[in-house]
């Protein structure tokens, strides 16, 4: 108990007059050295003598971890993640991941928390390997194995990893995506703005680029789309300009994006907002560093403003925006913001034509 706490010298002090094999292991965890490990060596063997190779591997001791011959259960299970290390540090890939389910198959039916938790070092390597399909396999049966233990901070971040696997495989596949928002979902039951702020921005940013992605082709999905733009506010509660600059800035565009495009009865408030945080982007933006970048931001605000009928605000900021797509020869952008200044025209005539007012419905850029 004591160890746990983080009371390492009462831990050694309660167990320095005890001469058992298991106690004097216990030193050697909590203060080993190469003298210790080089008598120990000799007075411990089975599994405790493997568990000591295992210690002295993991504290540089030595540089090879042992072998399982031997060992049964969760002894030779964590031995067997240790050897899956060292042969990933050789890049020995295939060899790592076979020694993984080893370890799996010598715990799942006795341990299944230590097969969640190797699971989930099973779809690291997996994705390294770049079989995501596999990785979202093992992530799975982790999250089972999980089940009903009182564990939500181990479940919360199996759920974000898997999400995040979901969302990289999704190629703008519904069910994929789908399944990506119930991950973020479950992680965000546990991870709060105060408990693991960065988690629970990665979250709500990762779930809103989710529904963001999915197409508008059933009634929720219009719903999804306000949670999207609530869930972007969420996360700049914590991606701050001044704390975490870039994220803010990525975040921060594709809530202005957003707006502009969400179904509302308040679409004029929700566009007034976005050429805000459009203005708010473009003063920390340099357009020397990243000229495209820039532009980007001019022309979405440029499209903004055309749909609130500021026209002539609207043609300044996408003709600078054009000019710097010609200049980093990006054909699709320029032909892209000229679709907007020729409907901008088109609808400045026909008001001038008929003395009236109207309103742009240009292509986003």
């Amino acid at each position: 108990m004591q160890a746990l706490s983080g009371d390492a010298d009462g831990a050694w002090q309660a167990l320095e007059s005890d001469p058992s094999p298991e106690a004097r292991y216990n030193r050697f965890v909590l203060r080993g050295n190469p003298e210790d490990y080089a008598r120990l060596r000799s007075e411990l063997d089975g599994e405790l003598g493997a568990l000591l190779d295992l210690a002295a591997y993991t504290t540089g001791i030595i540089d090879r971890p042992p072998d399982a011959e031997g060992c049964h259960g969760e002894v030779a299970a964590c031995i067997r993640a240790a050897q899956a290390a060292h042969a990933m540090e050789i890049d020995h890939r295939e060899v790592a991941c076979a020694l993984l389910q080893q370890a799996i198959a010598d715990v799942r039916d006795i341990s299944p928390l230590l097969a969640a938790q190797l699971f989930g070092d099973l779809a690291e390597m997996q994705v390294l390997d770049s079989d995501p399909d596999a990785a979202i396999r093992s992530l799975r049966e982790a999250l089972a194995l999980i089940g009903l233990h009182n564990l939500p901070d181990v479940r919360a971040h199996l759920a974000l990893r898997l999400g995040m696997l979901y969302q990289e495989c999704a190629e703008g596949r519904r069910a994929m995506l789908l399944e990506a928002s119930k991950c973020y979902q479950e992680a965000l039951r546990f991870y709060t703005r105060e408990t693991a702020p960065e988690l629970y921005a990665l979250a709500q940013n990762n779930l809103a680029l989710v529904y963001l992605a999915m197409p508008l082709t059933e009634a929720s999905d219009q719903l999804r789309k306000g949670i999207a733009v609530q869930a972007l506010r969420e996360a700049l509660t914590i991606y701050t300009r001044e704390t975490h600059p870039d994220l803010w800035r990525r975040t921060q565009l594709n809530l202005a994006n957003a707006l502009q495009y969400l179904p509302s009865a308040n679409l004029h408030d929700h566009l007034i907002e976005a050429v805000g945080l459009y203005d708010e982007l473009l003063a920390t933006c340099d357009p020397r560093r990243d000229p495209a970048g820039y532009a980007r931001v001019l022309a979405n605000q440029g499209n903004a403003l055309a749909h609130l009928g500021e026209f002539a605000r609207a043609r300044r900021q996408l003709s600078e925006a054009r000019r710097l797509f010609a200049a980093c020869d990006d054909a699709d952008a320029v032909t892209g913001v000229d679709e907007v200044l020729a409907e901008i025209a088109r609808q400045e005539a026909a008001i001038r034509a008929e003395d009236g007012r109207g309103s742009v419905s240009a292509p986003a850029v």
